[in-house]
Protein backbone atom coordinates (compact mmCIF):
# COMPACT_ATOMS: atom_id res chain seq x y z
CA UNK A 1 0.00 0.00 0.00
CA UNK A 2 1.27 3.58 -1.03
CA UNK A 3 -0.15 7.30 -0.91
CA UNK A 4 -1.51 8.12 -4.32
CA UNK A 5 0.94 11.16 -5.62
CA UNK A 6 -2.34 13.17 -6.13
CA UNK A 7 -2.26 12.96 -1.89
CA UNK A 8 1.66 14.22 -1.49
CA UNK A 9 1.06 17.60 -1.87
CA UNK A 10 -2.51 17.86 0.46
CA UNK A 11 -1.02 15.42 2.95
CA UNK A 12 2.12 18.12 3.58
CA UNK A 13 -0.18 21.03 3.45
CA UNK A 14 -1.86 19.20 6.47
CA UNK A 15 1.19 18.34 8.47
CA UNK A 16 2.02 21.94 8.08
CA UNK A 17 -1.38 23.74 8.95
CA UNK A 18 -1.51 21.12 12.16
CA UNK A 19 1.81 21.55 13.10
CA UNK A 20 1.44 25.51 12.94
CA UNK A 21 -2.05 25.53 14.58
CA UNK A 22 0.11 23.73 17.74
CA UNK A 23 2.56 26.45 17.71
CA UNK A 24 0.35 29.07 18.33
CA UNK A 25 -1.99 27.33 20.98
CA UNK A 26 1.52 26.35 22.86
CA UNK A 27 2.49 29.60 22.59
CA UNK A 28 -0.11 32.18 22.56
CA UNK A 29 -2.12 29.67 24.82
CA UNK A 30 -0.11 27.44 27.36
CA UNK A 31 -2.16 27.00 29.88
CA UNK A 32 -5.47 25.48 27.76
CA UNK A 33 -3.41 22.20 27.76
CA UNK A 34 -6.93 20.25 27.52
CA UNK A 35 -8.11 22.53 24.51
CA UNK A 36 -5.09 21.69 22.75
CA UNK A 37 -5.03 18.02 23.17
CA UNK A 38 -8.83 18.12 21.74
CA UNK A 39 -7.49 20.34 18.58
CA UNK A 40 -4.84 17.54 18.11
CA UNK A 41 -6.77 15.12 18.36
CA UNK A 42 -9.05 15.96 15.56
CA UNK A 43 -6.29 17.26 13.66
CA UNK A 44 -4.73 13.97 13.82
CA UNK A 45 -8.16 11.89 12.95
CA UNK A 46 -8.68 14.46 9.68
CA UNK A 47 -5.27 12.91 8.68
CA UNK A 48 -5.69 9.87 8.63
CA UNK A 49 -9.03 10.30 6.98
CA UNK A 50 -6.80 11.99 4.31
CA UNK A 51 -4.63 9.31 4.09
CA UNK A 52 -7.13 6.46 3.78
CA UNK A 53 -8.40 8.69 1.11
CA UNK A 54 -5.33 8.68 -0.83
CA UNK A 55 -3.86 5.20 -0.51
CA UNK A 56 -3.11 3.22 -3.46
CA UNK A 57 -3.46 -0.81 -3.11
CA UNK A 58 -0.57 -2.47 -4.92
CA UNK A 59 -2.23 -4.55 -7.35
CA UNK A 60 -1.64 -7.99 -9.10
CA UNK A 61 -3.84 -8.26 -11.88
CA UNK A 62 -4.59 -11.67 -14.20
CA UNK A 63 -4.59 -10.27 -17.39
CA UNK A 64 -7.75 -12.06 -19.44
CA UNK A 65 -9.00 -10.95 -22.59
CA UNK A 66 -12.59 -12.54 -21.42
CA UNK A 67 -12.54 -10.72 -18.52
CA UNK A 68 -13.40 -6.94 -17.93
CA UNK A 69 -12.73 -5.35 -13.81
CA UNK A 70 -14.11 -3.08 -12.11
CA UNK A 71 -11.88 -0.04 -12.91
CA UNK A 72 -12.91 1.59 -9.18
CA UNK A 73 -13.24 0.70 -5.65
CA UNK A 74 -16.82 1.13 -4.56
CA UNK A 75 -20.79 -0.67 -5.10
CA UNK A 76 -22.60 -1.08 -7.54
CA UNK A 77 -25.24 1.46 -7.96
CA UNK A 78 -26.66 0.53 -11.70
CA UNK A 79 -26.23 -2.46 -14.34
CA UNK A 80 -29.05 -1.47 -16.92
CA UNK A 81 -29.43 -1.65 -20.78
CA UNK A 82 -29.35 1.98 -22.01
CA UNK A 83 -28.79 4.10 -24.93
CA UNK A 84 -25.37 5.49 -24.86
CA UNK A 85 -25.69 8.74 -26.95
CA UNK A 86 -21.90 10.06 -26.97
CA UNK A 87 -19.87 7.45 -28.83
CA UNK A 88 -22.62 4.37 -29.94
CA UNK A 89 -25.89 6.03 -30.13
CA UNK A 90 -27.26 2.40 -29.92
CA UNK A 91 -27.85 0.15 -26.55
CA UNK A 92 -25.51 -1.08 -24.27
CA UNK A 93 -25.34 -2.47 -20.59
CA UNK A 94 -24.59 0.24 -18.27
CA UNK A 95 -22.61 -0.63 -14.92
CA UNK A 96 -21.88 1.88 -12.69
CA UNK A 97 -19.85 1.78 -9.67
CA UNK A 98 -20.01 4.90 -6.86
CA UNK A 99 -17.09 5.46 -5.11
CA UNK A 100 -17.94 7.24 -1.25
CA UNK A 101 -14.83 9.22 0.43
CA UNK A 102 -13.76 5.78 2.03
CA UNK A 103 -12.83 3.99 -1.27
CA UNK A 104 -9.90 4.36 -3.11
CA UNK A 105 -9.83 7.01 -5.46
CA UNK A 106 -7.30 5.49 -8.45
CA UNK A 107 -9.38 4.53 -11.58
CA UNK A 108 -8.07 1.46 -13.42
CA UNK A 109 -8.83 -0.07 -16.97
CA UNK A 110 -11.08 -2.47 -17.27
CA UNK A 111 -9.73 -4.22 -20.42
CA UNK A 112 -6.64 -4.00 -22.44
CA UNK A 113 -6.59 -1.52 -25.48
CA UNK A 114 -6.11 1.57 -27.35
CA UNK A 115 -7.88 4.77 -26.47
CA UNK A 116 -9.62 5.30 -29.60
CA UNK A 117 -11.33 8.84 -28.26
CA UNK A 118 -11.23 10.56 -25.46
CA UNK A 119 -12.99 13.91 -24.27
CA UNK A 120 -13.61 16.20 -21.15
CA UNK A 121 -16.82 17.51 -20.48
CA UNK A 122 -17.62 20.68 -17.73
CA UNK A 123 -20.88 20.07 -16.48
CA UNK A 124 -22.76 20.29 -12.66
CA UNK A 125 -22.04 18.21 -9.74
CA UNK A 126 -25.30 16.59 -8.98
CA UNK A 127 -24.84 13.78 -6.72
CA UNK A 128 -22.99 11.00 -7.91
CA UNK A 129 -25.85 8.67 -7.96
CA UNK A 130 -28.44 10.92 -9.35
CA UNK A 131 -29.63 9.48 -13.32
CA UNK A 132 -28.77 12.63 -14.48
CA UNK A 133 -24.79 12.38 -13.42
CA UNK A 134 -23.62 10.16 -16.01
CA UNK A 135 -24.45 12.97 -18.97
CA UNK A 136 -24.94 16.50 -17.28
CA UNK A 137 -22.18 16.22 -14.53
CA UNK A 138 -18.37 17.05 -14.74
CA UNK A 139 -17.05 14.40 -16.42
CA UNK A 140 -14.59 12.45 -18.88
CA UNK A 141 -15.06 9.58 -21.31
CA UNK A 142 -12.50 7.15 -22.30
CA UNK A 143 -13.26 4.63 -25.43
CA UNK A 144 -10.73 1.67 -25.44
CA UNK A 145 -10.64 -1.32 -28.34
CA UNK A 146 -9.63 -4.26 -27.54
CA UNK A 147 -7.46 -6.51 -29.02
CA UNK A 148 -10.50 -8.51 -31.03
CA UNK A 149 -11.86 -5.10 -31.86
CA UNK A 150 -14.62 -4.84 -28.96
CA UNK A 151 -15.44 -1.40 -27.69
CA UNK A 152 -15.77 -0.48 -23.94
CA UNK A 153 -16.50 3.18 -22.80
CA UNK A 154 -15.36 4.34 -19.39
CA UNK A 155 -16.51 7.61 -17.60
CA UNK A 156 -15.19 9.32 -14.53
CA UNK A 157 -18.31 10.83 -13.29
CA UNK A 158 -17.48 13.87 -10.51
CA UNK A 159 -20.30 14.45 -7.61
CA UNK A 160 -21.35 16.87 -5.33
CA UNK A 161 -18.47 16.60 -3.33
CA UNK A 162 -15.83 15.75 -5.62
CA UNK A 163 -14.81 18.76 -8.23
CA UNK A 164 -11.58 17.54 -9.58
CA UNK A 165 -11.25 14.86 -12.27
CA UNK A 166 -7.80 14.03 -12.78
CA UNK A 167 -6.92 11.68 -15.96
CA UNK A 168 -3.33 10.71 -17.70
CA UNK A 169 -4.43 9.31 -20.84
CA UNK A 170 -4.48 10.81 -24.48
CA UNK A 171 -5.62 9.17 -27.47
CA UNK A 172 -4.23 6.46 -29.10
CA UNK A 173 -2.11 5.16 -26.02
CA UNK A 174 -2.01 1.95 -25.19
CA UNK A 175 -3.30 0.37 -21.96
CA UNK A 176 -2.82 -2.76 -19.90
CA UNK A 177 -5.24 -4.38 -18.08
CA UNK A 178 -5.81 -2.76 -14.33
CA UNK A 179 -3.65 0.05 -15.33
CA UNK A 180 -4.26 3.59 -13.36
CA UNK A 181 -5.59 6.00 -15.73
CA UNK A 182 -7.02 8.55 -13.44
CA UNK A 183 -8.16 9.59 -10.26
CA UNK A 184 -11.32 11.50 -8.83
CA UNK A 185 -11.05 13.46 -5.42
CA UNK A 186 -13.70 12.77 -2.69
CA UNK A 187 -17.02 10.92 -3.82
CA UNK A 188 -17.64 10.13 -7.13
CA UNK A 189 -18.56 7.33 -9.88
CA UNK A 190 -17.62 5.81 -12.68
CA UNK A 191 -20.08 4.31 -15.36
CA UNK A 192 -18.95 1.44 -17.93
CA UNK A 193 -20.41 1.06 -21.37
CA UNK A 194 -20.28 -2.69 -22.50
CA UNK A 195 -21.67 -4.90 -24.94
CA UNK A 196 -25.11 -6.26 -24.43
CA UNK A 197 -24.00 -9.89 -24.87
CA UNK A 198 -21.75 -9.05 -21.88
CA UNK A 199 -22.13 -11.67 -18.66
CA UNK A 200 -22.28 -9.37 -15.92
CA UNK A 201 -20.84 -11.28 -12.76
CA UNK A 202 -21.83 -8.76 -10.06
CA UNK A 203 -25.16 -7.32 -8.22
CA UNK A 204 -26.58 -3.98 -7.36
CA UNK A 205 -25.50 -2.90 -3.96
CA UNK A 206 -22.21 -5.30 -4.13
CA UNK A 207 -19.22 -4.21 -2.78
CA UNK A 208 -16.08 -4.25 -5.50
CA UNK A 209 -12.59 -3.33 -5.80
CA UNK A 210 -10.89 -1.69 -9.05
CA UNK A 211 -8.62 -3.88 -10.64
CA UNK A 212 -9.60 -6.79 -8.83
CA UNK A 213 -13.19 -7.69 -8.98
CA UNK A 214 -14.74 -9.16 -12.32
CA UNK A 215 -17.46 -7.65 -13.18
CA UNK A 216 -18.35 -9.02 -16.64
CA UNK A 217 -17.37 -11.42 -19.35
CA UNK A 218 -17.27 -11.04 -22.63
CA UNK A 219 -18.94 -13.38 -24.79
Amino acid sequence: MTIHKEGHRMLLVTIVVIALIQLVLYFGLPELVLLRQIILGVSVVIFLLFLQFFRLPNIIIFEDDNNIYSPADGKIVVIDKVREPEYFDDERIQVSIFMSPLNVHANFTPVAGKVKKFAYHPGKFLVAWHPKASTENERTSMLLETAKGVPVLVRQIAGAVARRIRYYVKEEQELKQGEQFGFIKFGSRVDVFLPTDARIMVGIDEVVKGGRTIIAKFK
